[in-house]
């Protein structure tokens, strides 16, 4: 090799080398414009069963020894494909499906092909692998949190739960994930469940745009009802009719993305730290009722992972 082959080429190194200095900003500005336009193609899914039209009690539909538990399935897993067919048509193109049902709620099989599934998550669970790669997050199939009237099968997390509150504010399954997004910088667009889930999503996040498939119709809260008592108590409800309940879900859905695309500020909570949980439990044989509590001075996520030390609720 001749020294002035050498001495050329490495003049066109350093040359090089000093361009990619020069426009390092440019190109990083070019990988944040590129990540967030990413990021707006890409719908993360928070799934249910309780809130699934047609869905007509646990027992029979949301456990696997239920005569109904397949078929359930299959419908949860077709309201989740016609939410990912409405966001399809508003631009989306990447969708994270979690399987959020205790038993699991989806039939793998029959779930949209342009969707990837996350389940059996290792602990610590939250946020049930929701990142900030993610521009936007929607519910399907969620129910309405523990005493609320009106509701169809309520709960938070299990029949057990009295009620959970974060700040004093109380909060179903479907605000704890909800935290864990707005941390995230994930906007909160849609949810569909019954019409008491409706209400309650949208009273913690104005605007979201919901879907009510059905409607509970038990008046009260059940607050004299133990474990046992309390799963069996909100039975009652008025369902549409499967097909139809699809239909609202993909018009809302691509309206939600649609939506969220010209309003940069629809769809993030405004739970603020510091952070407290408190959550009750229900007496259950000759168990007590009982309150634990946890708490973290700036991480939504952190709170919503940390152990809680349970004592009695003196009444």
């Amino acid at each position: 090799m001749s020294t002035r082959y050498t001495r050329r080429t490495f003049l066109k190194a350093g040359a090089a080398i000093g361009w990619g200095i020069a426009l390092s900003p440019i190109a990083r500005a070019v990988d944040t414009k590129t990540a967030a336009s990413k990021r707006g193609k890409r719908v993360y899914i928070m799934t249910d069963m309780e809130g699934v039209a047609g869905i007509l009690d646990s027992e029979n539909w949301c456990k696997p020894e239920g005569r109904y538990y397949e078929l359930g399935k299959e419908f949860l897993t077709a309201e989740v494909n016609a939410a990912i067919e409405g966001f399809a048509r508003a631009g989306a193109t990447e969708f994270l499906v979690a399987d959020g049902h205790g038993h699991g709620g989806i039939n793998p099989k029959l779930l949209d092909r342009r969707a990837e599934l996350a389940r059996n998550w290792s602990p610590p669970p939250y946020p049930f692998s929701l990142d900030n790669s993610f521009g936007y997050a929607a519910w399907v199939g969620q129910h309405a949190m523990a005493r609320t009237e009106f509701a169809h099968l309520a709960h938070t997390g299990n029949f057990g739960v009295f009620e959970t509150t974060i700040n004093g504010t109380p909060v179903g399954e479907f605000g704890e994930v909800a935290l864990c997004a707005t941390q995230l910088g994930v906007r909160v667009i849609f949810g569909s469940g019954d019409l008491a889930f409706t209400k309650e999503a949208q009273a913690l996040v104005p605007g979201i745009e919901t879907v009510a498939v059905k409607r509970g119709t038990t008046p009260g809260r059940g607050d004299e009802c133990d474990r046992d008592a309390y799963g069996k108590r909100n039975l009652a409800a008025i369902h549409c009719q499967p097909q139809r309940a699809r239909q609202m879900i993909r018009e809302a859905a691509e309206r939600a993305l649609r939506r969220a695309k010209t309003n940069a500020s629809f769809g993030l909570l405004t739970l603020k730290p510091p952070f407290e949980r408190a959550t009750i439990l229900r007496r259950q044989g000759t168990q007590p009722k009982r309150i634990g509590r946890s708490s973290h001075p700036s991480d939504g996520i952190a709170l919503m992972n940390a152990p809680m030390k349970y004592e009695t609720v003196k009444e």
